[in-house]
């Protein structure tokens, strides 16, 4: 007997967990860090947009695009709009959400681009970016030949995992990058805050996994096959 994974249950999941992983890095950032600012001359509220644009914006927005072929009861044409949209925002925001860790760096007077983090966040940005660019252009607009969609789909979808399980590893890389200079700076390692940040971590990993998931999942019998079927893939 095969298991088969089912769609509509591992999407649910990966909302749920969507929404923890978005309300406690909420509460994070509001309750426990001091909010929010583009200019404060408490700088640590500038990089506080760091980490809800790039878990809200990045991870949950892109984790939706790629989901949103198995989730939205819609027909073809508008989930690949939905998708492309999605993606878009969620670049913008990864865009602007790191603009603001090397805003609060040097207005801080901190180094930029010595840590694993954000060599990686440099790179899956650059990534990302090439990503959508090359799905607008071989599946939406103007669009490549038959054959040249079908042969690239499988690649788009197999770079497209690759970018989004590189970029949910990193978001979990800095959670741990900042508990540890909270806790050198003085946080209790047992206190609320610190179980916080590492349950929001597991929140986002956990939804990574899920949305990994979702895209091998089963939905119900597929109709046959068309041309229309090389059009997008689901997951840019």
């Amino acid at each position: 007997m095969v298991f088969a994974l089912k769609a509509a249950p591992l999407t649910f999941v990966a909302h749920a967990l969507a929404v923890a992983g978005a309300v406690m890095v909420l509460v994070w950032c509001i309750h426990f860090r001091g909010g929010f600012a583009w200019e404060a001359k408490n700088k640590s509220l500038i990089f506080n947009i760091h980490p809800v644009l790039t878990l809200i914006g990045f991870i949950i927005l892109g984790g939706e695009a790629i989901m949103s072929y198995k989730s939205l009861p819609l027909a073809k044409d508008v989930q690949k709009i939905v998708h492309l949209v999605l993606h878009a925002v969620a670049l913008i925001l990864g865009i602007i959400g790191n603009y603001c860790a090397f805003k609060y760096h040097n207005e801080a007077g901190i180094a930029n681009l010595y840590s694993l983090h954000s060599w990686l966040g440099i790179g899956i940005i650059v990534l990302y970016a090439i990503q959508w660019i090359y799905g607008f252009v071989i599946f939406f607009y103007p669009g490549g030949t038959m054959p040249l969609r079908h042969d690239s789909l499988p690649w788009h979808v197999l770079f497209g995992f690759f970018v989004y399980a590189l970029a949910v590893g990193n978001a979990a890389i800095g959670f741990l990058e900042k508990l540890t200079f909270l806790e050198h700076s003085g946080l209790a390692k047992y206190s609320s805050e610190a179980y916080l940040v590492n349950f929001t971590a597991i929140a986002t990993i956990l939804y990574g996994a899920f949305v990994l998931l979702t895209v091998y999942a089963q939905n119900d019998p597929p109709p046959p096959p068309t041309d229309e079927e090389f059009s997008y893939a689901a997951i840019d």
